[in-house]
């Protein structure tokens, strides 16, 4: 239980813990024509869908989730979708496919997407100290740039290790399941909670993953456009892709569409925690998407279609991260490195849900998994599960030796 809040803290540490074990049985895979027909450039061709298969069947196997899904397209259509484990613990019901979920800190790259917008209008810049745009929102905000929020060098201490909002002893998990779960929280007093705390260093003196910074944005996106930041991530973004199925709760409780439910790990068994008033994460993680959704926005955002070449150039600017597995961070944007290359996305987790989603750097082919961490007892092999499948996706099948 002590790992398992590094669920909102993700990126940072790629680990968490699952939940208490039970047997499920993988359904099978959705056959999208065409599977294994493209090669993207400097990859391997698509797997086969059976290999596919078999690594999203490791996230419910091995791995101890009680649902996968995954689909990647390549070339701008879906050329394999498929699902693994149980919806639901009590139906045990299939996961559904092309379910919605909690995408967690994959809302970063939409934030930041939004806020390099406004660094293409001239509206905001770069090494602009956020105290010029939000005075006295945050301590030593005149030596605080806007790059150094996006890219996580800012030192603000990250809310989610206040704790106020920890929840890893058994007693915290069930005041969260009773009470906190429902409530309703402001940005500005969530991100006067994390900077009570001292910063982890001077700005742009190291690398640290905070959630803080980028709740910080969302409020610089309201002040810098007069509105709240979902409006201009739905006006920017979601219309202009049709992405129908990615919402932005806003403190409404529930998955509006077909999903997977998330679970916490308690002694007598998982307790349902989907429904969840997610404003505590808001502009850093309250993102709801699918598969398909999420990967047709990496397409565009890689692909050029969403920033201009400098602001792209910028986000793609990374400082190093953390070593294993091996990661650099750009400006809401990740860059992981595999055996036969790197790409680019962004993990997100929140209570009961784990997101993967990474593109090639031209925006030609993309991945995408969602899964709920279940059994604790096989979480420590979560995060090396998904990375074969990722692994797999872009770069094939491993040579046998």
């Amino acid at each position: 239980m002590k790992k398992y809040r590094a669920v909102l803290r993700l990126a940072a540490s790629w680990v968490l813990a699952g939940a208490s074990v039970i047997a499920l049985t993988p359904s099978a895979g959705a056959a999208v024509p065409g599977a294994g027909a493209h090669g993207t450039p400097g990859f391997a061709p698509v797997p086969q869908r059976a290999a596919l298969q078999q690594g999203l069947d490791a996230l419910t196997g091995r791995a101890g989730a009680s649902a996968a899904i995954a689909e990647v397209r390549d070339h701008g259509r879906a050329v394999w979708r498929g699902n693994s484990g149980v919806a639901d613990l009590t139906t045990q019901q299939p996961a559904p496919v092309e379910g919605e979920f909690r995408a967690g800190s994959v809302t970063k790259s939409f934030v930041a997407t939004v806020v390099l917008q406004l660094v293409a209008e001239h509206r905001v810049g770069l090494e602009d100290p956020i105290e010029r745009h939000l005075p006295g929102l945050v301590p030593n905000g005149a030596n605080i740039t806007v790059r150094q929020l996006l890219n996580h060098t800012s030192g603000l201490y990250d809310y989610t290790e206040d704790p106020r909002f920890v929840y890893e002893s058994e007693e915290a998990m069930r005041r969260l399941l009773a009470t906190d779960r429902w409530k309703s929280f402001e940005p500005r007093d969530v991100i006067a909670a994390g900077t009570s705390n001292e910063p982890y260093f001077a700005p742009g003196q190291g690398w640290y993953y905070s959630n803080t910074g980028y709740l910080v944005l969302g409020e610089l996106i309201r002040q810098v456009t007069g509105n709240d930041w979902r409006t201009e991530v739905r006006q920017r973004v979601l219309r202009p892709l049709g992405l129908r199925h990615t919402f932005l709760p806003d403190g409404s409780t529930s998955v509006p569409g077909p999903h997977s439910h998330g679970y916490l790990p308690l002694p007598e068994g998982p307790a349902d925690i989907t429904e969840l008033n997610p404003s505590v994460a808001a502009s850093a993680g309250e993102l709801i998407s699918t598969t398909d959704d999420l990967s047709r926005f990496y397409a565009a955002l890689l692909g050029g279609r969403l920033l201009p070449p400098a602001q792209l150039a910028a986000m793609t600017d990374t400082v190093a991260a953390v070593p294993q597995p091996p990661t650099r961070y750009g400006l809401g944007l990740m860059q992981l490195r595999l055996s036969c290359g790197e790409v680019w996305g962004h993990p997100g987790g929140i209570y009961g849900y784990l997101t993967y989603v990474f593109s090639d750097r031209t925006g030609t082919r993309q991945l995408a998994i969602s899964t709920n961490p279940y059994d604790q007892q096989k979480g420590a092999e979560l995060v090396p599960a998904a990375i074969d499948l990722i692994d797999l996706a872009f770069c094939g099948p491993k040579s046998a030796s």
